[in-house]
């Protein structure tokens, strides 16, 4: 497959083509522009930073200098034994050690051009109990910024963090800030108040706009590295679509045509094109032909513009596919009036809930990492006992102690936003909730005395919850005997329909050991590079940890930035 004829003449000149403006595209423009490549990122939305902006900003980097300096023992050997022991024969051995050997070149890399700066945290590996896994340090933060060090343009255009990953889906946090507020940790009501002093203290801010000027984790991670590509000279072009990619007569890519201001251009690239414009999770026919289940666009927590056009203008072209049947699973809940679903990233292991099917039934561990819970949600699922989409129910006690999807603790229900109060199903007895839900009353009812018997006895006969690192690290220390378990014993009774979502898909186009798209030989196409959720996930099917998706899309970045510029004169 050729493509589109080469123009006769081009409407721009670039060395390095870049597609998207996600964390790793960003970085990819920036590593371009910095080595003196004349570099231009196309946005197809009005707002820069992608899907990364809306994340927690987690990024996920073995044996980094910050974790060493703070103690913590790890080496990329033992970051492959981990990845290699959960991905098995799904990813080539080359693609892992490129990234498990240059992540951390990346961070010293990114740090070195920018303001922007990775700190190792305790966060757990999501299965540290495998070989190769670590209790912590592998997950990075990203330090906060202000809009005052954004132009007013960059602030304006930035997109911000998605509401589940803020307090009170508004005041954002930092990492170290949320987890002992979530779990009820000590000094967490100092904390609190001190999040809240810095939004509500902002009266300026206040009185124009609810949003924060306080930008924190993948948002962050944007706007650093927005401002350092602006130093070096980078472009970025906002509301500006791939519509093609251009082949040459030898097959190499010679270009792109884009859609900007109602007309098409065509942008010829010196060096090649970077695609790293996210996945397809907000394209329904694609979800229909590829991803198991009852799969729904609706389900996604991502941002409604990743709807798979690199993707589909690579294989267009005749580039190669891999891992289209897997997504970044996370289970979800629908909040009426919002666009985009709500991941229930920490909420499901804390004491006091259980996720039952539509037969009443548990069938899974609630607090293991979201992407084993949500796919749970989708191999479970079985005429009998449907599982999509399930129900979340917690008691009064939860109700009152911790934050559930958009339900604030503390705050009586009358006070509840009404787009909560919507989305709740409320009864004063577990068989008056089972009727209000469609479940069966009796085996609601026989599914809660027995998680009450395991919480009183610290033991899940059934699941385990609570005998995984990363189970423990959302608990509630203060609730023995496990800190994932507690009672169902307080009225009233809550539930919340929950189905399988995602955070992003992660197939996409096949990628070698430099981000070189490859065709259906396993040739490189010369001049195309794919990273982030465009392309094929080197993390296979799994999910490490906290920032596995950032990280890769990074470094891979980087290394797509050095073969182009390495490789022609």
């Amino acid at each position: 497959m050729t493509g589109p004829a080469i123009p006769t003449q081009w409407d721009k000149e670039v060395d390095v083509l870049v597609v998207g403006s996600g964390a790793g595209a960003m970085a990819s423009a920036l590593f371009a522009s910095d080595r003196g490549a004349r570099t231009l990122i196309v946005e197809k939305s009005d707002l820069y930073g992608g899907t990364s902006a809306t994340s927690g900003g987690g990024v996920w980097i073995p044996a980094s200098d910050s974790a060493l300096e703070q103690g913590q023992q790890d080496s990329p050997d033992e970051a492959f034994t981990y990845i290699k022991e959960l991905v098995g024969n799904t990813v080539a051995d080359g693609r892992i050690r490129a990234f498990v050997e240059n992540a951390r070149v990346m961070k010293r890399e990114i740090e070195a051009r920018s303001d922007l700066r990775f700190t190792a945290i305790p966060y757990t590996d999501y299965q540290a109990e495998k070989p190769g896994g670590k209790m912590g340090y592998r997950s990075h933060a990203c330090n906060t910024i202000h809009a005052d060090d954004l132009s007013p343009e960059d602030f304006a255009t930035l997109r911000t963090t998605h509401k589940s990953a803020m307090l009170f889906g508004k005041i954002p946090w930092t990492i170290m800030e949320s987890a002992p507020m979530i779990t009820r940790g000590p000094g967490w009501k100092g904390t609190m108040a001190r999040v809240l002093w810095r939004y509500y203290g902002d009266i300026a801010q206040r009185l124009k706009s609810p949003r924060s000027r306080f930008i924190v984790f993948g948002s962050a991670i944007a706007a650093h590295l927005k401002n350092a590509l602006n130093r070096s000279g980078g472009e970025l072009w906002l509301r500006t679509a791939l519509v093609e990619l251009l082949r040459g007569p030898d097959g190499a890519i010679e270009g792109a045509i884009v859609a900007r201001e109602g007309k098409q251009m065509r942008i010829r690239t010196r060096k090649g094109v970077i695609l790293g414009a996210g996945g397809f999770e907000r394209n329904q026919a694609m979800r229909d032909k590829y991803l198991p289940g009852d799969s729904r666009e609706t389900f996604s927590a991502s941002q409604e513009n990743n709807t798979g056009d690199a993707i589909q203008a690579g294989m267009r072209i005749g580039a190669a596919t891999d891992l289209m049947d897997e997504a970044w699973w996370a289970p979800t809940v629908r909040v009426p009036g919002e666009d985009t679903a709500r991941p229930l990233f920490y909420e499901r292991a804390l004491p006091g809930c259980i996720i039952v099917n539509q037969a009443g039934e548990r069938y899974m561990n609630e607090a293991r990492s979201y992407d084993i819970a949500g796919k749970a949600m989708i191999d479970a699922d079985r005429p009998d006992a449907r599982s999509i989409p399930s129900w979340i129910i917690f008691d009064a006690r939860f109700r009152k102690k911790y934050p559930m999807g958009p339900i604030i603790p503390l705050l009586p229900d009358f006070l509840q936003s009404p787009a909560a109060r919507k989305a709740w199903r409320k009864a004063s007895t577990v068989a008056g909730l089972a009727r209000k839900i469609g479940v069966d009353p009796e085996r609601l009812e026989r599914t809660i005395s027995r998680v009450n018997r395991f919480a009183n006895t610290g033991l899940d006969e059934d699941f385990g919850r609570g005998s995984a690192p990363y189970d423990r690290y959302y608990g509630d220390q203060s609730v023995q005997p496990n800190p994932n378990l507690a009672p169902l014993d307080q009225p009233p009774f809550y539930a919340l329909e929950v189905y399988p979502g995602d955070i992003g898909t992660k197939g996409g186009l096949a990628t070698d050991e430099a981000a070189r798209v490859l065709d259906m030989t396993g040739q490189p196409i010369a001049g195309l590079y794919a990273i982030g959720n465009t392309a094929a996930s080197v993390m296979g099917p799994s999910y490490p940890g906290a920032g596995s998706t950032l990280a890769p899309a990074m470094t891979f970045g980087m290394l797509a930035v050095q073969d182009m510029l390495e490789a022609k004169p």
